[in-house]
């Protein structure tokens, strides 16, 4: 190799590496959008759109931390992971033993501020924390106090009448 083509293979090494930074920057955009229009307003209805692992999310928090809730109509009581519980800050309040999907776990209760989108609160929520769930729920503890009603790839929540 030349020294003459040393820029020439720059000029196209750098164009090329442009381009790819385009494309992942414009689909981490449409990601962004995607994950966005999972949650939509309605006035005082919520609107949540099954996502595409095929269960409805709703985004909020713990205390100071953002979380993505899986909403478990099946789940008697709100439950986290406990990194998240960490991170939160949470503290024990007494050992728990449940039955998941996964099986019998055993983790510990403790109370926690629960925002939601969309002007949903739960403060001193009891939750249950369990060091092997993949996600936190949310359950009918929160859900209960709301209606909600589903179509199908929609589930609408709104104040209880």
């Amino acid at each position: 190799m030349s020294h003459q083509d040393l820029p020439h293979t720059l000029k196209l090494l750098t164009v090329w590496l442009l381009i790819g930074l385009i494309i992942f920057l414009g689909f981490k955009t449409w990601e962004r959008e995607r994950e966005a229009s999972r949650f939509k307003l309605a006035g005082e209805v919520i609107v949540l759109t099954r996502a595409g692992d095929g269960h409805f999310h709703w985004p909020g928090r713990v205390g100071a931390i953002e979380v993505d809730f899986l909403v478990d109509t099946g789940a008697t009581a709100t439950a986290l992971p406990q990194a998240l519980a960490d991170r939160a800050g949470l503290k024990p309040l007494g050992a728990v033993q449940t039955h998941t999907a996964a099986g019998a776990a055993r983790g510990f209760l403790a109370r926690a501020d629960v925002t939601l989108e969309g002007g949903v609160r739960a403060d001193k929520l009891s939750v249950m924390v369990l060091p092997n769930l993949s996600a936190p729920l949310l359950g009918m503890d929160v859900l209960g106090r709301l209606h909600f009603s589903q179509k199908p790839g929609e589930l609408r929540i709104e104040p209880q009448p």
